[in-house]
């Protein structure tokens, strides 16, 4: 299987404009995430695609392969997908890596390539919830799913409600899952969900995944153990800078 890593890195960001740049203990958090890419046993290919010439020289300092995209792209999927076609060579997977998680385990995306079959059209992972203010915090994205592991539905709301149970005693009497951002596209899959319009659901919880399901599009889950941290924020940067003096 020919698998290929793309980690889509705008500078443009609401909340955090530049963060791809912003340093954590010496290197770019786009660098962070590039260097844990790089010790993947299961990709064979890793770029880093962006809409701005600092990135792009940032890129360059570390030797990173870079493809240069359009501003225009509403989506870190669409982004994903210009790089694609620009590279103009075949790969069986596609796998979208988030640029602002610079703690990103290389097992985390050998799991989820382990778990690619021929017949996967889109592929994500997925951690068990055990506290409440996970389960309740609105930026973090909860998942249902059948018995087939496929994803039911994607929420920044506590899904399923749990009927007849006091909010504090759900995770005692349900399981409850967090979505981790990491996305697999089989090739002609990424193609064809590129030119969806945007969705209703998509638009109210403002979450891309859900412009695929509501087109009928399977998206299978896989479980890990590993979590997941997210910069969004300069707060979060502080955070960031923490945990890594503890992993030192």
């Amino acid at each position: 299987m020919n698998v290929i890593g793309i980690i889509p890195a705008r500078f443009a960001s609401s909340r955090f404009p530049g963060k791809m740049l912003a340093e954590i203990h010496g290197k770019t958090m786009l660098r962070r995430v590039y260097e844990q890419c790089l010790k993947s046993k299961l990709l064979n290919r890793v770029i880093i695609a962006t809409d701005d010439e600092r990135i792009r020289a940032n890129c360059e300092l570390f030797s990173a392969e870079v493809i240069m995209t359009s501003q225009d792209h509403p989506s870190g999927t669409d982004r994903c997908y210009e790089a694609f076609q620009k590279i103009n060579q075949p790969y069986d997977f596609i796998i979208n890596i988030q640029g602002d998680e610079p703690f990103i385990r290389p097992e985390q995306i050998d799991m989820l390539i382990s778990g690619l079959k021929s017949n996967t059209e889109l592929s994500t992972l997925i951690k068990k919830i055990d506290n409440n203010e996970i389960l309740f915090g609105v930026g973090n994205v909860k998942v249902t799913f059948n018995t087939k592991n496929e994803a039911l539905y994607f929420s920044r709301s506590v899904i399923p409600f749990l009927r007849n149970f006091s909010k504090d005693e759900w995770l005692e009497n349900h399981d409850y899952y967090e979505h981790v951002g990491l996305y697999a596209y089989r090739a002609d899959i990424l193609k064809l969900i590129s030119t969806l319009q945007t969705s209703k659901l998509e638009v109210a919880e403002s979450l891309e995944q859900l412009r695929w399901l509501e087109n009928g599009y399977k998206i299978e889950v896989l479980e890990t153990p590993y979590d997941s941290f997210c910069v969004e924020t300069p707060e979060d940067l502080i955070t960031a800078e923490k945990l890594f003096q503890q992993l030192l």
